[in-house]
């Protein structure tokens, strides 16, 4: 028999913790709850939902400038869902740049990036770097008309970078014209790299956040 006054199980007391620590706040009691709960996690809602919209597109998109613009194509008109799984994907991409930037703002106003928040501060302005770019690759992997000239218009502007221009625009495109090496490159940077970079650098910032405390209030 256990003891009176045992503690619970220590795997009851893990799941509880797992279970705090995502879901923070627990169900909202009062408009004030509903709002914090909203407030503090939307972000990170939209990135989680931009994960898992595309990881459903990954199984239909094939980053071949022969069948790109046609596997989107498929997605809209063809495919089971796939006009709502696209466009989850495509609103929750706008909907994270806006909501970045309004942070950013939201910071700069209250005074946040004062110390000893300066770290947190170029944290986030990195953040904000990876949520355009990652906006902006995925704007190219349709391979349509915008799509091409969005590409060859911001690779043409690297190349007037002061150290190392038309490097970096031969770096981006894979070779010297616009063509399948750079859509496999911005492909790779789209669904790997800059998420990976992004998430590492959220849990710097939410680690940082916990840490320096929040200013001000609701």
């Amino acid at each position: 028999m256990r003891a009176s006054g045992a503690g619970p199980n220590p795997l009851v007391r893990f799941a509880s913790q797992i279970w705090g620590s995502i879901f923070r706040h627990g169900l909202p009691s009062t408009d004030k709850v509903a709002a914090r709960t909203a407030l503090t996690n939307f972000f990170l809602h939209l990135f989680i939902l931009l994960t898992i919209s595309g990881l459903f597109l990954m199984f239909y998109y094939i980053p071949s400038v022969d069948q790109a613009y046609q596997n989107i194509k498929d997605l809209q008109f063809v495919e089971t869902f796939g006009l709502v799984t696209r466009n989850l994907h495509r609103w929750a991409a706008h909907g994270m740049v806006i909501t970045v930037w309004l942070h950013m703002a939201r910071v700069f106003y209250q005074g946040s990036y004062k110390p000893p928040r300066e770290f947190n501060w170029a944290i986030g302005s990195i953040l904000l770097v990876v949520t355009l770019l990652l906006s902006f690759s995925g704007y190219l992997l349709p391979w349509d008309q915008l799509a091409v000239w969005a590409i060859t218009v911001g690779t043409n502007m690297a190349k007037y970078a002061p150290i190392g221009g038309p490097y970096t625009r031969y770096v981006m495109l894979g070779g010297r014209t616009v063509g399948q090496g750079a859509l496999i490159r911005f492909y790779v940077l789209h669904v790997v790299a800059l998420p990976l970079i992004g998430f590492i650098l959220m849990v710097i910032h939410f680690w940082r956040v916990r840490k320096d405390g929040f200013t001000g209030g609701l």
